[in-house]
């Protein structure tokens, strides 16, 4: 057996997005194939829990929008790049470590390649982001992350509608005992803030951003994950 979170879009109330760690018969085995039927698995253990139709985030999802989503396929363009750059690379391409960083040179690598890259692993403890001069904070903690993903999400039009027909969304690679940021996390608040209709205002700009999220209920924190966290024991 396996635990992974499944988030939903909240239509209403304060939070955003709903939480439910759900468990599931884990499917062992590191190809697509087996990968496909965990995420069937925990689907399925979430429909029983009461949830409707949930979407894989992730280039293991059965479905093109599931993986058009993911952080690591979803683009966008910026005016001081020359080509598009996706959510993963300009994430960790902005990382500021206590010895180095920001690493502008990642916005261009594939996503996988600019996760693996080296300088990432020993240039000292994280200290916050820099993305072409702006700052962000560690907290809250997946703040920044989300950013990129909704102003990504916000310049893809197209994907959109499509999102917005799940309420559920998982992502079978996640797991909050050694990560925080969340892909399926991000997509279930854009969903949210999309439906609710305060997506502009509440990305009218980074200081709203901070402001508002800061306001939200850390899932991470609330669900207990934050206790079996090493890089987040002390913070």
């Amino acid at each position: 057996m396996a635990e992974r979170p499944v988030f939903m879009a909240a239509l209403r109330g304060s939070a955003f997005v709903e939480v439910k760690i759900v468990d599931f018969k884990w499917v062992p085995g590191m190809s697509v194939t087996q990968k496909q039927k965990c995420v069937d698995s925990l689907h399925a253990a979430a429909r029983k829990d009461g949830w409707g139709d949930v979407l894989e985030i992730s280039s293991k999802s059965k479905f093109e929008l599931g993986r058009s989503t993911s952080a690591f396929k979803l683009s966008f363009n910026h005016p001081r790049l020359r080509k598009k750059v996706c959510v993963e690379s300009a994430f960790q391409g902005s990382k500021v470590f206590e010895n180095s960083g920001p690493f502008p040179d990642l916005y261009a690598m594939y996503a996988a390649a600019a996760k693996k890259e080296l300088r990432l692993r020993c240039s000292g403890e994280l200290k916050a982001f820099d993305f072409f001069g702006q700052h962000w904070p560690l907290r809250p903690y997946t703040v920044f992350y989300d950013w990129l993903y909704l102003n990504s999400m916000n310049r893809n039009p197209q994907l959109t509608g499509e999102l917005c027909s799940y309420s559920g969304f998982t992502d079978i690679e996640f797991n909050p005992k050694k990560s925080i940021n969340c892909q399926a996390y991000a997509a279930a608040l854009f969903v949210s803030l999309c439906t609710r209709g305060v997506l502009d205002e509440v990305m009218a700009n980074r200081e709203t951003f901070i402001k508002v999220m800061s306001q939200q209920p850390e899932w991470i924190v609330s669900t207990g994950f934050i206790n079996k966290h090493p890089a987040l024991r002390k913070t």
